[in-house]
């Protein structure tokens, strides 16, 4: 089944592995991640057990393979098919692409 399906996973935002403040029995929770965002992939033309991109050792830069939410939408659109560059809608009377004018880059890493 998942040679044909594509299931994509991303919560609302990362978290990072430390606490700002004091850590208590009801103070526990980690605090947002805000230049990093955790998601996953599976079937639909992604290589299974890959891990692409990395980020320091406190979770909070990313040191290795960032990918622009421009460059995720090209890829999962890649992956159903799609021609990211010639999905196209009108807008105002111009034409709009869903991956933005900017030059967007399929991540060939993560595919099978």
């Amino acid at each position: 089944m998942l040679d044909d399906t594509l299931v994509v996973w991303g919560g609302e935002f990362g978290r990072t592995i430390y606490c700002q403040g004091g850590l208590s029995r009801e103070n526990y929770g980690r605090d947002h991640h805000p230049r990093c965002f955790t998601m996953w992939m599976a079937g639909g033309g992604v290589k299974g057990g890959v891990v692409f991109g990395e980020t320091d050792e406190f979770s909070y830069n990313i040191v290795s393979d960032p990918v622009h939410i421009n460059d995720l939408n090209a890829t999962i659109l890649h992956c159903l098919g799609i021609d990211h560059e010639r999905l196209t809608y009108p807008f105002m009377g111009l034409n709009q692409r869903l991956t933005g004018v900017e030059r967007a880059q399929v991540v060939k890493g993560i595919l099978a």
